[in-house]
């Protein structure tokens, strides 16, 4: 009963959570997490490796104790706990080190189609359609039903959290069902497995397994940027599955001709096809989408709670999602209805959505939120790198959103002059043309600072 309980109080964390990293972060770091108990002063969290406990506790723990101790409604601490695979659904430490860049050599490149790592709920009947994805939905659909057929490649395109690991998960459920091969993978994991395939004398192995399935679904194809060898691969790749009438989709978050670091030629190829984009939903389609997430967790939200939610959150879905999970967070544990006078209680903390600059204040909270850094240790002296590139990440949002002037970021974070300032804003700048991840890191620290403060 305990660890039930647990379990549903870890659930709605997670739900909240979700909206302060990465999807990459949450996918390799939290998805396989576990509540296992709730004690007078303490909340335990399972997790499957060391490597992910040690992520946790250096740069999400203050997230995580503010998150678990408002839903339980008392201060607690929390502390994470090794289980192992049996907790965490048979993710080894091996899956999840190769998910987050490494490329350990006893991975095998395997020579058939592995098992799908696809999200269950990620299908075409879950998808809520509305006029800002009609054109991308129709399209996958058409590509599931009939790949190489009419347009090859497709290529879907949205800023984070719109629902284009939703489609390309759906596209693969729905050709596998209809006995047709389908592999879906992530620009990093076709990265870290060709290294692994070079490193281990495994690269005919690896080509025969990308470049026989009926359909290859790629998603967030932007973080090939830098990687020429590997662009090069992937390039070969497509031309092999083109030629023989493959379907190939391609997920990023921006259209082709404005992904930095991607050879032009690749890009020329991307738009061989259709080219197509996701808009942020209306705010009909984003009631759709509330309910549909609502029913997914054994509710029957009302139109009223569901056009709240709808009008709270005007941005991503990841977002919404959110907002909804705070939303159920009573009804959950009491086990009693969703109602407007329960939601409107639960969004009364956060503050009213803002197309306005955002506050220094807001900005500073949520770069400390995100590192795991306190506020006073942007400001402090330590030159340690976390606190460093945390520090620099600060200094790039009060120039860029926040407006503020040189000496006044100078003087928030610890008397600074103007020159350092200048050196953290330009070396962020830099990053963002050379790293790709730094883009959807300052996108999860907007994200929370627009509506958190």
């Amino acid at each position: 009963m305990a660890e039930r309980t647990a379990q549903r109080v870890w659930t709605t964390a997670l739900g909240q959570l979700e909206l302060y990293v990465t999807r990459a972060n949450y996918e390799t770091r939290l998805r396989h997490t576990v509540g296992l108990g709730v004690e007078p002063d303490n909340f335990v969290v399972g997790v499957p490796t060391a490597l992910i406990r040690e992520w946790l506790v250096t740069r999400l723990r203050s997230r995580v104790v503010q998150t678990v101790s408002a839903i339980l409604g008392r201060p607690t601490e929390v502390s994470f706990e090794i289980v192992g695979d049996d907790h965490a659904n048979g993710k080894g430490e091996a899956a999840i080190t190769l998910e987050m860049g490494s490329t350990p050599p006893a991975v095998e490149v395997p020579s058939t189609v592995p098992e799908q790592r696809l999200n269950p709920r990620y299908t075409f009947k879950r998808f809520v359609v509305g006029d800002s994805n009609r054109m991308a939905v129709a399209a996958a659909i058409q590509a599931a039903d009939n790949p190489g057929m009419d347009y090859n490649p497709i290529f879907i395109h949205s800023p984070p959290g719109l629902g284009k690991t939703h489609l390309l998960h759906a596209i693969a459920h729905h050709a596998t069902r209809s006995n047709k091969a389908a592999v879906y993978v992530t620009s990093e994991q076709f990265t870290n497995q060709f290294v692994t395939a070079l490193t281990g004398s495994r690269s005919e192995e690896f080509r025969r397994h990308y470049r026989s399935p009926q359909l290859l679904l790629v998603d967030d194809i932007q973080f090939l940027a830098g990687k020429s060898r590997t662009q090069e691969e992937f390039s070969s790749t497509f031309n092999d599955l083109h030629s023989n009438s493959s379907q190939v989709v391609v997920a990023a978050d921006k259209p082709p001709a404005s992904i930095l670091g991607v050879e032009s030629r690749l890009c020329s190829r991307f738009q061989w096809g259709l080219v197509t984009d996701i808009q942020p939903p209306d705010t009909e389609t984003r009631m759709g989408i509330v309910k549909a997430k609502a029913a997914d967790k054994g509710f029957d939200l009302p139109d009223d709670v569901a056009a709240l939610l709808a009008e709270r959150a005007r941005g991503v879905i990841r977002e919404l999602e959110a907002l909804l999970s705070l939303v159920l967070t009573h009804p959950r544990l009491t086990d009693v209805p969703a109602t407007l006078d329960h939601a409107v209680e639960a969004l009364t903390a956060l503050p009213p959505a803002s197309a306005s600059t955002p506050d220094a204040n807001h900005l500073l909270h949520a770069v400390s939120a995100y590192f795991a850094i306190s506020t006073e240790a942007l400001a402090g002296k330590s030159r340690a790198r976390p606190v460093a590139e945390a520090r620099h990440t600060a200094m790039y949002l009060l120039r860029e959103d926040g407006q503020l002037g040189l000496k006044q970021i100078g003087f928030l974070l610890g008397q600074r002059d103007h020159s350092t300032v200048i050196h953290g804003v330009q070396k962020v700048s830099h990053q963002l043309k050379t790293e790709p991840t730094t883009a959807a890191q300052l996108s999860e620290i907007r994200d929370y600072a627009s509506h958190v403060s």
